[in-house]
């Protein structure tokens, strides 16, 4: 059965991640994806290892595999003025086109969305940059960790306390994946009321303001309490007690969301009087007692294992879990019960694993059709394809390494 978007063409010329991580949801979703990359190296990723798929160095690296499933690779080199009118001709027949180049670049090379939408003015033009298309910074580059430290997030990462070494970034370039899930967002929206007047629209979506946009509750503490949020390691700003806790032989995630929750968390430690001390009864006053009521809980659950008061506590209600590696992550019987991890298969014949996605459709399954691309390898598939071009007008465009 076909996707949800399989009537949909993208040409995506992004590189990295925020940019093919939405690529890579479109095609998830069952859109004809067809990535361009630079002839010879193609993404700066596919050299981001290792680890690489081969196990040496030239193959696809881990890194580039996470975010290009689903993808057709077309190499185009766009500084010559054969690959720019490739890209014209592609373009004319895209749906939605992606980029997330320094602002300006595309346009030097008069690719940009004013020229692109005026040969197709039903194109959804998707631009994602460091700092947005206008204002007094939008020529700056910018790359995940960096965003991560000056909108905001790296203040609130990390242990507790005011030494110089204590903020830390997110194990994943969270920066660039929201960014690419609100790109992804905007172009679906964008799809639908395209679907309603006819027309194509540019997107901007910049990595800084995504990152300032997804701090949430952190950002309407400090809007409406007026106090700087700050680091607090495992704990929870807004709810206590909701942190990791030491057990006797390891450590969980306490995640205590109300009132009831709590009285339950008593009882199941044996200390059922907590929940009605006029201290702990409702959050806002375990907010203000909480390192007191940390105090409390800390030798209680020290005193049975992790796996012993995982089971009381999913008993009692009380939501709690271990601290899983990755490797359990993807490995355990749930993953196995859910496909967390599937198994494509290239065309060189080498299976690539990859982790799901998160979305099940009840009538338009997500597609795990094509494993991420060679470089280059469909660059004459989708030439003939989408564009009609003749084997001559291939072969011309190879000899003048345009392709």
């Amino acid at each position: 059965m076909a996707g949800p978007l399989s009537n949909i063409r993208v040409l995506d010329m992004s590189r990295i991640l925020a940019g093919p991580w939405a690529g890579q949801l479109l095609g998830d979703y069952g859109a004809d994806v067809v990535k361009i990359e630079r002839p010879g190296s193609g993404d700066d990723t596919r050299q981001w290892g290792p680890p690489w798929l081969d196990g040496q160095s030239g193959g696809e690296s881990a890194y580039f595999l996470s975010a290009n499933r689903n993808k057709r690779s077309v190499t185009v080199d766009i500084s010559d003025a054969r690959g720019q009118q490739v890209i014209r001709d592609l373009a004319a027949r895209a749906d939605v086109l992606l980029e997330n180049y320094r602002v300006g670049t595309l346009q030097r090379y008069g690719l940009g969305h004013g020229e692109l939408c005026a040969i197709n003015p039903t194109l959804i033009y998707c631009s994602i940059s460091a700092f947005g298309q206008s204002g007094s910074r939008a020529a700056e580059p910018g790359y995940d960790a960096m965003i991560q430290a000056s909108a905001g997030l790296m203040s609130i990462t990390g242990p507790a306390g005011t030494k110089a070494d204590g903020p830390q970034k997110v194990g994943v370039a969270i920066a660039d994946i929201m960014a690419g899930m609100y790109a992804t967002t905007a172009i679906l929206a964008a799809l639908n009321a395209r679907a309603i007047d006819g027309q194509g629209q540019h997107i901007d979506v910049p990595l800084y303001d995504s990152q300032v946009a997804w701090l949430a509750n952190q950002n309407m503490n400090y809007l409406v309490g007026g106090e700087v949020p700050k680091r607090m390691g495992t704990a929870h700003p807004n709810l206590v007690p909701y942190q990791a806790f030491a057990t006797r032989d390891g450590s969980l995630m306490l995640a205590v969301g109300n009132d009831r929750q709590f009285a339950a968390l008593a009882d199941c430690i044996d200390q059922p009087g907590l929940s009605t001390d006029e201290r702990f009864e409702r959050n806002r006053d375990r907010i203000a007692n909480r390192a007191e009521l940390i105090r409390l809980l800390e030798p209680a659950l020290a005193t049975r294992t992790t796996a012993q008061w995982l089971e009381a506590l999913g008993e009692k209600g009380v939501p709690a879990g271990p601290i899983n590696t990755i490797d359990t992550v993807l490995t355990d019987s749930h993953a196995e019960q859910r496909e967390l991890v599937r198994q494509l298969r290239n065309s060189r014949g080498q299976t690539v694993p990859t982790v799901s996605n998160p979305v099940d459709f009840s009538e338009t399954p997500v597609s795990y059709a094509k494993a991420p691309p060679i470089l280059g390898e469909h660059t004459e598939e989708v030439l003939r394809e989408w564009l009609g071009y003749s084997p001559e007008l291939i072969a011309e465009l190879r000899e003048h390494s345009a392709i």
